[in-house]
Parts: C-alpha cells; structure tokens; sequence
C-alpha cells in the first residue's frame, strides 16, 4: 500500500492536570527527517518521541510541536524578582537623588519594570509529564498515518491511470514501430537510385545488406518488451504490501531511457509525437511518486 508523504496530524491527551497537545506536519524527503520543538521541560523526551515516530514512519520531514500546560488551581502562579526589584528601586533612588526630586517612588514605579513580576516556573515531575505526552504523541503519529495512507490511495488511482494510458498508447506505438524497416529501406532505396542514376552495375546485394543493417538499427521492439516489464513491475510495486517511493522513482527513469531510445530511432511524425506525449505523461507520474513514500 502505497503512502503519501504530506499530511497534518493533531492530538491531546491529559493525565492528571497535566494536558500535552501535540501537532505534527509531514512534508516530502527522500530520508526520516524529524524535527522536534517543545518546551524546555520536555527536551528530555526528545529520543524517546523520535522513537515512537520511527516505529510508524519510514520517510518524509516530518515536523512534530509540543505544547505542555497544567491545569491545576495554583493561587502561587506569579513570583518576583526581588533581586531586580530592589536594583530598580535603588536605580529610581539614585535618579531621585541626583536630580532633587521630590516625587516619592512608589509601587506603580517599581512594577513598571519589565520582568519584576514573572509567571512562576513550577517544575513538573518527569513520570507524569511522559504519561500525558506518550498517548498524545502515539495518537498524532498514528492518525498522521491513517492520513498519509488516504492520500496514498489517491495517487495509486491517480497513478494506475496514467499506467493504463501509457500501455495504451505504448501498445499503438508497438503498431507504428513495425513500419519503420520498411520505412527506411525505401529511403536508402531512393538516396541509392538518386546517386547512381547513371550507373548500370549496382550491387542489390550489398544495397539489401545494408538496408537490413538499417533496419536493425531502427528496430525499437527491443525497447517496447522492456516497457512491458516496467509497466508490469510498477503496477506489481503499486499493489505491494510496502510503500516504495524510491523504487517508483528509479523505475521512472527505466522508463524515460526506454522513450528516448525510441523517439531518437522514430521514423515518422506519428510515432514521434506519441513518444513526447507519453513522455510528457511520464513527467506528471514522476511528480507524483516524489510524494510517494
């Protein structure tokens, strides 16, 4: 089953007061790429989420944001700096006494420094911040899956498709190639009638020897049997029970050495035109398995 490498995945669970919500995006990379942003608090979950991400994904940037917050009923959420408190007040001091002030200095003073009156740092205990992270993250990593495999299955439908056309077609160029021997025979023919138009000995043995070399050389079966198999082996990647985007993608460029050979041995505007479009077709299924797992 093929998987896409782009989704967004959410999830939150709680344990105690504690509630951990969990954001993940996945984006196109041809390795595991995960990057990991949290509070600092929780930097000493870092291997052990990457784990969990790893267990369920084999590929893709993948970009995953912790957000921790407590719940509890704490009246003590705010603490001063009494440290900076009293230099700012020995500073409005100074400034007082050095200007001969009268002014008092007064609460309002002192508060409108900045950071005198912070959010107070309660530390959590490790054991229950990872009870309410793990279930969050596992949810998160495995709906990102659920998602990638629903998009996986639009590109197989969206990929099958565009298979299908090209054996179409690949079957009409199969038609087209059987009349390019014939076709440069005769041109061999007229270029020889034209040059030896006088002569009376010409050697139709060594002409017709060289038409059959000719021949050989424009002969694109070779190319279409391997086609064939290309065709063949991606469908059979397709429906394999593994996501395999690198094999897709080197399968692809089979398939584009197979269509140059041919276009560059065509032998009318018919075929030729057929091998750009197809091609041209190759193209957009390239783009596609770069999404591929």
């Amino acid at each position: 089953m093929i998987k896409s490498m782009t989704a967004f995945s959410e999830a939150s669970n709680t344990y105690s007061t504690i509630t951990a919500d969990v954001t993940i995006r996945s984006y196109n990379s041809r390795y595991l790429d995960i990057a990991y942003f949290c509070p600092e608090s929780c930097q000493v979950f870092e291997d052990a989420i990457k784990k969990i991400i790893a267990g369920i994904l084999s590929r893709g940037r993948i970009e995953i944001k912790l957000f921790v917050r407590d719940e509890v009923k704490d009246p003590d959420q705010f603490e001063v700096d009494e440290v900076k408190a009293v230099s700012y007040y020995h500073a409005l001091k100074k400034i007082k006494e050095d200007l001969n002030l009268a002014s008092s200095i007064s609460l309002s003073n002192i508060l409108s420094a900045r950071d005198v009156i912070v959010p107070f740092k309660k530390e959590h205990d490790s054991a229950n911040l990872w009870k309410a992270i793990e279930p969050s993250v596992k949810k998160a990593c495995a709906h990102l899956d659920s998602m990638r495999k629903k998009e996986g299955k639009n590109l197989y439908s969206d990929l099958t498709a565009r298979i299908n056309y090209i054996e179409e077609n690949l079957k009409l160029i199969e038609k087209d190639a059987a009349k390019i021997p014939p076709i440069y025979k005769k041109r061999l023919m007229e270029r020889i009638s034209y040059l030896v138009s006088d002569a009376k000995d010409m050697d139709m043995v060594r002409i017709s020897q060289e038409a059959a070399v000719l021949a050989d050389k424009s002969d694109v079966s070779e190319e279409i049997v391997r086609l064939y198999s290309h065709i063949k082996q991606f469908r059979d990647i397709l429906d394999s029970n593994d996501s395999e985007g690198r094999k897709l993608n080197f399968l692809i460029q089979e398939f584009n050495r197979e269509f140059n050979t041919i276009g560059s041995k065509a032998g009318n505007a018919s075929l030729s035109h057929r091998v750009v479009d197809l091609k041209s077709e190759l193209e957009k299924i390239r783009e596609q398995v770069q999404n591929i797992e």
